[in-house]
């Protein structure tokens, strides 16, 4: 590798144009910019991302930000799977991930700020919240941008088919001889949440089951423990649902800890369907039924959508929704005689 001498010499500028060029001043023509980063690559003194960010004015960096409202971030099973698909589509096209830190609010400094003043390309934004002023700042800014598990008319957006999700738990169920199909809901402050308990609804309607409103429990933000709590309002019922469609499967586990403990089987008294088929699902006893959402597919069209922004300095409004499916293992059966 040589030295800033030797890229003088060969490109015939002298050092202190080099040195403007390389660090991308204005009074340097683009002309002689892309010359000296040229022969800068050729011979090694610059890295590769280096030089092609001062040849593309692009900083091959996307932003990412995890809505922070509830506290789940990447620790989530789901999340964490999506951005680890999102990451490798987009390293694949030669970017780099910047995470934006929980501790931007006690900076004084909004994440609009921070990803603007680490000159991103673009911005995802996970786990999502429509009343977080920090995302919909992000939103209406001018920075490419893909929101995932939100909807929205104002930005592009990926999420899974949660309305047929429900549907798909409800009538597995249904088919199974069940009639008494309880529901623990996930937040209905966020789209997934709300979605899983219309999908419910309207499957549940079209079947002409009856939905108690005791039936219908929050499961607050989608954790093992509020699944608990959950699962415990539903067997203190007099009547007790023979089903259970948990929008989470977290929540689930924590519905089957519950009945575990109240003495009761799965799935012979009471039949558990789950929503996510986190790696976990298979392996717990009994290895629960759930809605798979392809987090592969989520991660992958987030990417290609934020990079054509990026790519064609356009923002554009798409609303990609990925299909679910019905995953059953062991945690549905019969409903009891």
């Amino acid at each position: 590798m040589g030295t800033i001498y030797d890229l003088a010499k060969i490109t015939g500028f002298s050092i202190t144009t080099v040195s403007k060029a390389l660090n991308n001043y204005s009074d340097v023509s683009e002309k002689t910019k892309a010359k000296i980063v040229q022969a800068a690559a050729d011979m090694g003194y610059l890295p590769n991302a280096h030089a092609q960010s001062l040849s593309t004015k692009r900083s091959w960096t996307i932003g990412v930000m995890f809505s922070e409202a509830h506290g789940v971030g990447m620790m989530h099973p789901f999340f964490n799977a999506i951005i680890e698909s999102f990451r490798k589509a987009t390293e694949q096209q030669g970017y780099d991930l910047i995470f934006a830190s929980r501790n931007l609010r006690n900076r004084d400094m909004s994440y609009l700020e921070h990803f603007r003043h680490r000159a991103v390309d673009g911005i995802v934004v996970i786990c999502s919240d429509q009343m977080d002023q920090h995302v919909q700042e992000l939103i209406q800014s001018t920075i490419p941008i893909v929101v995932v598990d939100m909807d929205s008319t104002d930005c592009s957006v990926v999420f899974s088919d949660n309305l047929t999700g429900g549907a798909l738990a409800v009538n597995h169920l249904h088919q199974l001889g069940h009639r008494l199909i309880a529901h623990i809901a996930g937040d209905t402050t966020t789209d997934a949440g709300s979605a899983r308990i219309e999908g419910y609804k309207q499957a549940m309607g079209r079947l002409g089951l009856p939905i108690p409103d005791e039936y219908i429990v929050s499961g607050g933000f989608f954790s093992v423990e509020e699944g608990r709590q959950a699962m415990q309002e539903l067997l203190a019922l007099p009547e007790q649902p023979t089903a259970v469609f948990v929008a989470g499967d977290q929540m689930a586990i924590g519905a089957i800890d519950a009945i575990h403990e109240a003495g009761l089987r799965i799935p012979e008294d009471i039949s558990i369907v789950g929503y996510d088929d986190i790696e976990l699902a298979k392996f717990i006893t009994p290895k629960l039924t759930t809605v798979r959402q392809d987090t592969d597919t989520i991660g992958q069209h987030a990417a290609n959508l934020l990079i054509e922004q990026i790519v064609n300095k356009k923002r554009v409004m798409t609303t990609d929704i990925i299909p679910v499916e019905l995953i059953v293992r062991q945690s549905t059966g019969p409903v009891k005689a």
